[in-house]
């Protein structure tokens, strides 16, 4: 996050993140920098549907009905984490980082990841074909492109 801090400070913004299948990934790159707490407000790893719902005020019905891995819930995710924990902008991660847990119409690599703002709200879906780290690694590069694109 080393250019975007700077970006991010002068703006007045804040971050707060929800993330399920980079597992902290997305924390600890937030955090890297020294300052990181003058812009990162904090995170949750979401990893399960219950987890989801209590630490990122995600509806259970938005999950049966759409299933953990999809846009509507990582959009869900990262107005959640905006909203609870009082920041400008919410990231939100889910998706299938592999080897296994693919299911009928959601390979491993299928990733979605929120940006949400009060003014703005975006879902970028992904699907790629690296390894499980892999595929965390590029969610956690989708993530900060879109808050870069965002404070551009």
């Amino acid at each position: 996050m080393g250019k975007l801090q700077p970006k991010l400070l002068r703006r007045k913004l804040t971050i707060a993140s929800a993330e399920s299948c980079t597992g902290g990934l997305l924390g600890t790159v937030l955090t890297a920098h020294g300052g990181s707490s003058d812009v990162y407000q904090g995170g949750a790893v979401v990893y399960s549907n219950e987890a989801k719902t209590i630490l990122a005020d995600v509806p259970p019905q938005l999950i049966a009905s759409h299933g953990a891995v999809s846009s509507v819930v990582a959009g869900a995710l990262a107005r959640g984490a905006r909203v609870r924990l009082g920041a400008k902008i919410g990231l939100g991660i889910s998706g299938i980082a592999g080897p296994g847990g693919a299911t009928p119409g959601k390979p491993v690599g299928l990733v979605f990841v929120a940006i949400d703002s009060e003014k703005h709200s975006l879902v970028r879906k992904n699907t790629w074909s690296f390894d499980r780290t892999g595929n965390r690694l590029a969610a956690v590069g989708v993530a900060l492109d879109l808050v870069e694109e965002l404070v551009a």
